[in-house]
């Protein structure tokens, strides 16, 4: 079963990394920052997995929200908390709003659709989600790499490796847990606070 678990997580985990970082993914990013310390992924690959995920996650968002703004996925998006937010905070500092954007939890779907909505120049936006798409890979990764030398001074060495992918997929699904947890506490605050 553990080997299972371990050539799946060799074989796929990347494309894991990619994907979970399209959306909100900085789970993704530590989790593959910490594989990468187990030496089960290479820390370039890691980082270049999170990047391309969270780069195409945003430019996939902003171009909805600048080619299909009536469509009715991006008017029901338009709906969700924090929008009117975002939308606001876009128009008046554009640069500033697309390079912190992905930092601010349960923002990045509405930013992405607020951005591509405010008449950012798309070559602008591209850059910026770049520069910022970068920096969030490196950060998170990193912070996944350091939790794991964190984790084995504290756990040991002497765990065999598939003892240590069970315990950093037990991690991964605590902070999936507790970050779907505080996101709808946030949400369900700024409903309230837009309903006022």
């Amino acid at each position: 079963m553990t080997d299972t678990i371990h050539r799946l997580v060799e074989q796929y985990g990347l494309i894991a990394v990619f994907l979970g970082c399209v959306a909100e993914g900085e789970s993704a990013a530590i989790l593959g920052g910490f594989f990468a310390h187990q030496h089960v992924f290479i820390v370039w690959q890691t980082v270049l997995a999170a990047f391309l995920g969270a780069f195409a996650g945003d430019t996939f968002f902003f171009f909805l929200g600048h080619s299909f703004a009536e469509h009715r996925w991006v008017r029901r998006l338009r709906k969700r908390p924090g929008f009117s937010h975002a939308y606001q905070s876009v128009r008046t500092h554009p640069n500033i709003f697309v390079l912190s954007n992905r930092y601010i939890y349960g923002m990045r779907l509405v930013g992405g659709i607020a951005s591509g909505l405010s008449g950012i120049p798309i070559w602008r936006f591209i850059a910026l989600n770049a520069l910022s798409s970068l920096v969030w890979a490196l950060l998170f990764s990193t912070i996944g790499y350091v939790f794991g030398l964190g984790a084995e001074q504290i756990i040991g060495r002497s765990l065999l490796l598939h003892q240590r992918l069970l315990i950093a997929l037990g991690i991964g699904v605590a902070v999936i847990v507790v970050a779907v947890f505080i996101g709808h506490r946030v949400a369900r605050r700024e409903r309230a606070r837009e309903g006022d």
